[in-house]
């Protein structure tokens, strides 16, 4: 079937062969609650309409035939696998991309709680290619997420065939529809023009940014094969990229450093150069990056996959452990859910602002922001200037324990606070130079606005805080509250089936009735929608899990076929 789109938007088959058509699996009906029905299927090549100059490039791409290196049966037991899980669980969702010759060419599937995280946490997502690009056995590509806990979640899986443009288009727009036609505020990747380019046409409204722990990982095998790799050059790189607080002091200290170390004329440096804004921090005065930014490998989801995934692990191995993974990973999260609602942080010190959220924020952001009230102290500041018109003041803070100078603007009028560290920016909790020129300007209070409520123990209601920060201590004093008492039932309505019947029945009354109170019908999410865009000529194919001969081609099915969704 051949579906296209008329000038006024609506779609119409263009052509229709009876004989390739297959019944539908009863499995199939939950695509349509996840935006993926034959219509949303066919958006995931609606990008390429934002690439006019590389369309016929893409096309080429698409018809080259690449597939999926797999062992022999690999396709086979990995799409029946699916299918399986999919029957398990309707809202596991999972989509295949077939070659001209009916192999299988790229593989995405994210599990429900996947999809549930990304409403609460998909602020800030990281594209990571290492499995990928570090020739493991196993093309695995992931979607990770950080929750209120700052632990990493996994939002979706890939498997792909090549790191072509046409792929990463496929494979994100293929995870938009799987969030429900959503992207996220910003995406960290590698630095790499394939994915730049694929990111810049799937999400246009997206921050795209590399990570810093990529960029900084290459950094010494770059220079070693010019045998430029000195102690020397770490400091001052690092003293460029970490220590520039306008964009003017990077651009002096960029060309200082490359000159000093003869690097102007290495090409990776010159790249580096070209895409500063997509990475140096001091291009990103706006931009929240939910501690993501430096996520270094060993507090990632690498660590996590590195328990199952070694350099000869085949697909098929992988897959049977999947499961085990995110076990792991949710019997992390249910620890710190459980520590929260059990343990009241200790208070270290007399502030106003430690106590005013030792409730809010989850242990984790708590301890960090704690270390930033006690470095306060450390902390001396000068007024600089003062501008009655805006009500805003400068301030020269000097923090001694890192002995480093900072600039912090405060806005009486709009309550706006930003210090050149970007710590909020970065971390999403107040630094301590921002601290000390609250306190000294007599405010001891935090604004709201930067009681991010993705680090709140709340953090997974679905309707966002807002209001005054006392607003916000009842509300999670409420969820505390609900928690504990929700485990003593559970504990008293364990003991017996008739218990356990009485206990299930008032939750499913008692959420009802919530329900109905707090009109759960109305939702917002911290992503954002990608922009409606023209449509190309496409192929849609839906029908039971293809079969695949050992060689890859489909068995059983007739005509062309550019895309598949199950």
């Amino acid at each position: 079937m051949h579906v296209k789109r008329r000038q006024d938007g609506k779609w119409y088959i263009h052509s229709f062969v009876k004989e390739h058509n297959h019944e539908l699996l009863p499995a199939q009906a939950h695509l349509k609650k996840n935006g993926g029905s034959g219509s949303g299927s066919s958006k995931l090549f609606g990008a390429y309409q934002n690439l006019d100059c590389l369309d016929g490039y893409m096309r080429s791409q698409h018809d080259k035939g690449r597939r999926l290196v797999l062992e022999s049966g690999d396709a086979q037991v990995l799409l029946e696998t699916f299918t399986r899980m999919q029957e398990e669980n309707p809202k596991f969702y999972y989509a295949v991309d077939l070659n001209e010759q009916h192999q299988l060419r790229n593989l995405f599937w994210v599990d429900a709680k996947g999809m549930e995280d990304f409403n609460n946490f998909g602020d800030v997502v990281c594209l990571d290619t290492t499995y990928f690009t570090n020739k493991y056995r196993i093309p695995l590509v992931l979607f990770v997420g950080s929750n209120h806990h700052v632990q990493p979640t996994l939002l979706g899986c890939g498997l792909i065939a090549d790191e072509t443009v046409y792929t990463f288009v496929w494979l994100l727009q293929t995870w938009s529809v799987a969030m429900g036609d959503r992207g996220p505020r910003v995406m960290l990747t590698d630095q790499s023009n394939e994915i730049k380019t694929a990111v810049a046409a799937v999400f246009p409204r997206t921050q795209h940014c590399f990570c810093l722990y990529y960029i900084l990982e290459k950094v010494p095998r770059q220079l070693e094969y010019f045998s430029l790799w000195n102690d020397a050059f770490t400091v001052k790189f690092h003293k460029c990229v970490f220590k520039s607080w306008t964009e003017e002091q990077f651009e002096k200290r960029w060309w200082k450093l490359v000159d000093k170390f003869h690097v102007r004329e290495v090409e990776w440096f010159q790249s580096l150069y070209e895409d500063r804004r997509l990475w140096v921090p001091t291009f990103f005065r706006d931009v929240t990056f939910a501690s993501l930014s430096a996520y270094s490998r060993a507090e990632s989801l690498n660590s996590k996959f590195d328990k199952y995934v070694q350099g000869d692990t085949s697909v098929n191995e992988f897959v049977e452990q999947y499961k085990a993974i995110l076990e792991d990973m949710y019997e992390e999260e249910a620890k710190a859910d459980f520590d929260a609602w059990h343990e009241v942080p200790e208070l270290k010190s007399p502030s106003p602002f430690e106590k005013q959220v030792h409730l809010i924020y989850t242990h984790e952001i708590f301890t960090k922001f704690q270390l930033e009230v006690l470095g306060a102290a450390a902390c001396h500041l000068k007024k600089e200037s003062e501008d009655e018109r805006t009500t805003t003041t400068v301030y020269a803070v000097k923090d001694f324990e890192d002995d480093q100078n900072y600039v912090v603007e405060w806005n009486v009028k709009g309550s706006e606070i930003c210090c050149s560290c970007r710590s909020f920016e970065f971390k999403g909790y107040l630094c301590r130079h921002g601290i000390v020129v609250l306190q000294m300007s007599g405010v001891f209070s935090i604004p709201s606005k930067y009681v991010l409520q993705r680090w709140t123990n709340a953090a997974r209601s679905r309707k966002p805080v807002s209001g005054k920060l006392d607003e916000v201590q009842e509300r999670v004093r409420r969820f505390n509250d609900l928690c504990r008492r929700a485990i003593i039932l559970g504990e008293e309505g364990s003991l017996s089936q008739e218990s356990y019947n009485i206990a299930l029945s008032a939750i499913r009354e008692g959420l009802k009735q919530c329900g109905s109170v707090n009109h759960s019908g109305e939702e917002e999410n911290v992503s954002v929608e990608r922009e409606s865009e023209p449509q190309l000529d496409i192929v849609i194919s839906s029908n039971k899990a293809p079969r695949l001969s050992e060689t890859g081609k489909e068995k059983g099915t007739k005509g062309k076929v550019g895309f598949l969704v199950i």
